[in-house]
């Protein structure tokens, strides 16, 4: 048997038993659910990472619906025993679910959510904000600050590497990966190279536009190019942001030979997925060029660094807080619990789970939908038209 773990109640009597693995900020995801009559338990067991024992225990004999997290592993054995015990509902606080085997889930007929559509911005500032930390050194320079070694100005401390006029490259110019490439044209003033399977036309028409402005002002325009391939981003850009989807064809996507293609001065982002980064060769590459930098809010064996990472001066690294603003991971686990709460009563899917202001406005009731289930045309579940 299950080991007990420690929960919080809300609304004992409700009709629907709903669990969250996790305590989520804010309150509105909370009275979302009990006014529609679900009782709620949310885990206060004191450990970051739950197991799939503790989650069973969770679960129980009786569940309607569970909102869970990405550092759960939701495969065959969490998902039958939701069936089990009567749930059709599961959905992750997050954008990405490679924790979650929907093929699993299909079988059991168990809905998966996730929550895109609202961090979009919150990612892309981090993502400039890592960029910006590792060209002017911050990290490093906080930290000589603090330790009492600085007694004095000096033309070579801590010297960087200015943005203004410079590329950024983008592999992956979706809306992450747009939104920050926007972030870094207008506020530096960056010429941008991107590359992707599709074009970014809307991305383009802006840096054009932008560009045109700044002629018109009497400054040096901006440009834009659409590479043909992910290599010539590496060669040619000094700042690269990472922002593709992780599956077989991205895995170690930055690998030993890639990143000797990049400039030995040039900065490395990811706030993507860690695997697309070949952690081993990226530590080999930053020790044996030490003017290379890098940041970091994601890791390949996540929560875990590669050996050495840790050393290096030359990266910046943050333990995965992209989506980490307070109106961001509120609204994570509003749209989660919605997809829980939607499911259990019968709604139908949202037309468009990346444009889900309606179910954000605190001053208003959210549509009687399911913001985002990623396999609702495997189960065949029907479209709002709301």
């Amino acid at each position: 048997m299950a080991k007990p773990v420690q929960i919080e109640v809300w609304n004992p009597n409700g009709k629907y038993r709903v669990v969250s693995t996790k305590s989520m900020p804010g309150t509105r995801w909370i009275n979302l659910l009990i006014e529609q009559d679900c009782r709620l338990e949310i885990c206060t067991e004191k450990k970051t990472i739950l197991s799939v024992e503790d989650i069973l225990a969770l679960i129980g004999d009786r569940c309607d619906g569970v909102i869970g997290q990405l550092t759960e592993d939701w495969g065959e054995t969490l998902f039958s025993a939701l069936s089990r015990a009567g749930g059709k509902a599961f959905s992750n606080m997050a954008v990405g679910y490679n924790n979650v085997d929907v093929e699993a889930a299909n079988k059991y007929g168990v809905a998966v959510g996730n929550t895109p559509g609202v961090l979009t911005e919150t990612t892309a500032e981090l993502a400039a904000s890592l960029s910006l930390a590792a060209a002017r050194r911050i990290v490093e320079a906080d930290e000589f600050m603090r330790a009492g070694k600085y007694e004095g100005w000096l033309p070579h401390l801590f010297v960087g590497n200015l943005l203004k006029g410079q590329t950024v490259g983008v592999i992956g110019a979706g809306r992450i990966g747009s939104a920050y490439a926007r972030m870094m044209i207008e506020g530096f003033k960056m010429n941008l190279i991107y590359y992707d399977l599709y074009q970014a036309t809307r991305l383009e028409k802006f840096v054009t536009a932008y560009g045109q402005f700044l002629k018109a002002s009497g400054e040096q325009p901006v440009t834009w190019k659409r590479a043909a391939s992910m290599e010539e981003v590496l060669r040619e850009a000094d700042v690269i942001s990472l922002h593709p989807i992780l599956d077989k064809t991205t895995y170690h996507l930055v690998n030993k030979e890639r990143l000797a293609m990049m400039k030995k001065e040039a900065i490395l982002v990811n706030c993507s997925r860690g695997p697309v980064i070949d952690e081993v060769a990226l530590v080999e590459h930053l020790r044996e060029n030490p003017m290379f930098r890098v940041g970091l809010d994601v890791f390949e064996d996540e929560p875990y660094m590669k050996p050495g990472l840790a050393d290096m001066k030359n990266a910046v690294v943050v333990p995965h807080i992209a989506s980490a603003s307070k109106w961001t991971r509120e609204g994570m686990a509003t749209l989660a619990a919605l997809n829980v709460l939607g499911k259990i009563k019968g709604y139908p899917v949202w037309g468009n789970p990346n444009s889900v202001d309606a179910f954000l406005n605190e001053n208003s009731q959210p549509p009687a939908a399911c913001p985002s289930i990623v396999n609702s045309k495997t189960l065949g579940l029907p479209v709002s038209k709301l």
